[in-house]
């Protein structure tokens, strides 16, 4: 297969994920939103890798799940902690985090 069907199918995952973090206010949405950017990148820079003929994009895709399982492990803390204070869950009316 070319390059290009790739490259079109991550463009268009991305931009799914850029909707949803931008339009949607509830924080699981947005996590999950970013989690499809980020499977986006790992889409492209495997198929670029695959593309040159070495692993190097690969290793960086694999570097790239690390990050994000890590966010997603903070971001759920986070959003568990709101959760159990009953505030509220709109990222629009959140100001805890503030200094």
């Amino acid at each position: 297969m070319n390059i290009a069907w790739y490259l079109v199918v991550s463009a268009i995952i991305f931009c799914i994920g850029v909707t949803g973090v931008l339009v949607r206010p509830n924080p699981l949405v947005i996590l999950l939103c970013l989690e499809l950017m980020l499977n986006a990148a790992n889409l492209a820079l495997v198929a670029f890798s695959r593309m040159w003929g070495n692993s190097d994009g690969q290793v960086f895709a694999l570097i790239v799940m690390v990050v994000a399982a890590c966010e997603v492990t903070v971001g759920l803390g986070l959003i568990v902690a709101i959760y159990r204070r009953r505030m509220a869950v709109n990222v629009d009316e959140l100001n805890e985090l503030r200094g």
